[in-house]
C-alpha cells in the first residue's frame, strides 16, 4: 500500500500564515498519496531558503541551466539561498551545493491577483556543479502541450498533515492527472483559470494532491509550475504551463549572458 502523504511542500513547498489570498491558497508543498522519492532520483529538484520579514520561509524550484532556477513568481519575497543536491534538506549531504542569488527575475506581467503568469527565473551567483545529484531538466517546446489524462508527477518537501505544523526533511513525490480545461473553468471558485494556453488543470477532483513551485514533470519535461489552488487544497489546483512561457525564459537567460544549457538529464531523471 503506498503511504499516504500530504506533503505541504515549502513555497509551494511549505503553507505559511497568509499564504492564502481571498478564495486560493498556495499550496507551498502538499502532496497527498505520496511517497519517499528515491535520493537523488530528481537531480533538477532545488530547494529555496528565504529569509523574509516573517522569519524564514522556503519554496520549491528546478534547475533548468547551471546557473539559472526556475520557480513561481509569488515565491519572490525575501533573501533566496538555493540549496540544489538534496534529498534530507536538514543534513549537511555530501550531493549538496549552496548558492545564493544573483538576480530575481519575476514575469514582468506577473498578477498577484488573477495569479496570470506566475513564473520566475533565479540566476544563481555560481555556476551549479553538474554531478548525479545536481543535473538540469530539459523544458518543452513551445506551445506544446500536454493530453488531458496524462499521468505526471510533482516532488517536494514540506508539511506531511494540514493538522500540524511538522514538516518532513526528505523529498517526497506523487503521480498527478492531467485534467481537461472544462475541469477547472467550470469549478467556481478557480474562476482565474480563464487562459488554458499558459495555465494547466491539474489533479483529480476525487482526490486530494497538489504542489507548489517545483515542477510537473511529464515524460521527463518540466510541463508545469504550481500556481494556485481553493483555500481548502483540495483539488484541482492550477499550474503555470511552461511551454506558454518558453520565449521568454530562454530570451531571459540569454540577456544575462548565461552559457549554454544542457537538453539531456542521466538516465536518473523522471
Amino acid at each position: 500500500m503506498q503511504l499516504q502523504i500530504l506533503l505541504l511542500l515549502p513555497m509551494a513547498f511549505l503553507l505559511s500564515p497568509g499564504a492564502q489570498a481571498g478564495e486560493y491558497g498556495w499550496q507551498w508543498e502538499e502532496i497527498i498519496g505520496g511517497w519517499v522519492a528515491k535520493p537523488h532520483s530528481r537531480p533538477y529538484m532545488a530547494y529555496l531558503k528565504r529569509k523574509t520579514c516573517k522569519g524564514e520561509e522556503t519554496c520549491g524550484g528546478f534547475l533548468v541551466q547551471e546557473d539559472f532556477v526556475l520557480t513561481a513568481a509569488h515565491c519572490a519575497d525575501g533573501d533566496i539561498t538555493v540549496l540544489l543536491g538534496a534529498h534530507n534538506v536538514r543534513r549537511d549531504e555530501e550531493t549538496q551545493q549552496q548558492v545564493s542569488v544573483r538576480r530575481k527575475i519575476p514575469h514582468p506581467r506577473y498578477n498577484e491577483t488573477s495569479f496570470e503568469n506566475d513564473l520566475m527565473l533565479l540566476q544563481l551567483a555560481e555556476l551549479a556543479e553538474l554531478t548525479d545529484a545536481v543535473y538540469t531538466i530539459p523544458l518543452p517546446q513551445a506551445g506544446r502541450t500536454v493530453d488531458p489524462g496524462s499521468v505526471c508527477s510533482v516532488a517536494g518537501w514540506g508539511r506531511t498533515s494540514l493538522n500540524s505544523m511538522r514538516t518532513s526533511n526528505i523529498l517526497h513525490e506523487v503521480d498527478l492527472e492531467v485534467m481537461s480545461d472544462k475541469t477547472c473553468q467550470e469549478d467556481g471558485l478557480l474562476q482565474h483559470y480563464y487562459k488554458p494556453l499558459k495555465m494547466m488543470c491539474v489533479g483529480d477532483p476525487a482526490e486530494d494532491k497538489g504542489d507548489s513551485g517545483g515542477p510537473l514533470v511529464c515524460d521527463r519535461t518540466a510541463q508545469g509550475i504550481v500556481s494556485f489552488g481553493k483555500r481548502n487544497g483540495s483539488p484541482p489546483r492550477v499550474f503555470t504551463r511552461v511551454s506558454g512561457y518558453i520565449p521568454w525564459i530562454k530570451k531571459t537567460m540569454r540577456g544575462l549572458n548565461s552559457p549554454g544549457s544542457h537538453a539531456e538529464s542521466p538516465a536518473s531523471l523522471h
